[in-house]
């Protein structure tokens, strides 16, 4: 696993950017496939939210032949309790913590940083979120499981155990069970964690109507009134 910045696409604002979305893509895909939906979040002109969009690293799949492919972490296993290759996972997270904390050193505070994630990418930025020792402003979890499957996180850091979780899952997904999201949810909760869950009659995807309710979410976080 490269250990360089990641290669990204940055979406800045029209006026100086005060607060950052981190958002992390699914396997196989890249940061191009979540960065047109900037505009379909209908924010005021003014909001000063900077979108990054990073690509992760080509590997092999192992569930997809070993085809190499962007990929966060190799998926050994189509079963919850061996999908995540954790020392994938854990790599991929000194990637995103780099990431992060480029932003901190630009001058955009960690509580002014929402990480969020579909799908594999998902799992790595509540993987992520929950380990981070500064507080961040949100953690979005869309689509998504617990890379321990039954468990939280080791080392989950106190200093965002009060940050707002949203997770959102399709009804219909046929790629990541809605119970695997679930179980997530009730972990979290089950922990005290401050977490929204939302289910959408969708399959593995995105609806505009739940772009909408995000865009709530973040707006709601990020934007200084």
């Amino acid at each position: 696993m490269p250990t360089s910045p990641l290669d990204r696409i940055t979406l800045e604002p029209e006026s100086a950017a005060n607060a950052c979305v981190v958002w992390l893509h699914g396997l196989g895909d890249s940061g191009a496939g979540f960065a047109p939906i900037v505009p379909m979040l209908n924010l005021p002109a003014n909001h000063g939210i900077r979108f990054i969009f990073p690509h992760a690293p080509e590997q092999a799949v192992t569930i997809n032949q070993g085809y190499v492919m962007r990929s966060w972490y190799d998926i050994k296993s189509m079963d919850l309790h061996n999908r995540a290759d954790m020392t994938g996972v854990l790599e991929s997270e000194q990637l995103v913590r780099a990431l992060i904390q480029e932003q901190i050193d630009s001058g955009i505070p960690a509580q002014n940083i929402v990480l969020a994630g579909f799908s594999q990418g998902g799992v790595l930025s509540l993987f992520s979120g929950l380990r981070f020792e500064q507080s961040l402003a949100g953690i979005l979890a869309l689509s998504c499981y617990l890379p321990n499957a039954d468990s939280l996180p080791e080392n989950c850091h106190q200093s965002n155990k009060q940050t707002p979780i949203l997770q959102n899952h399709g009804e219909q997904d046929g790629v990541v069970p809605i119970s695997a999201g679930q179980k997530a949810n009730q972990l979290l909760r089950q922990a005290e964690y401050d977490v929204t869950w939302q289910s959408y009659p969708m399959e593995h995807s995105v609806l505009p109507e739940q772009l909408n309710d995000i865009s709530s979410w973040l707006q709601a976080r990020l934007i200084r009134r």
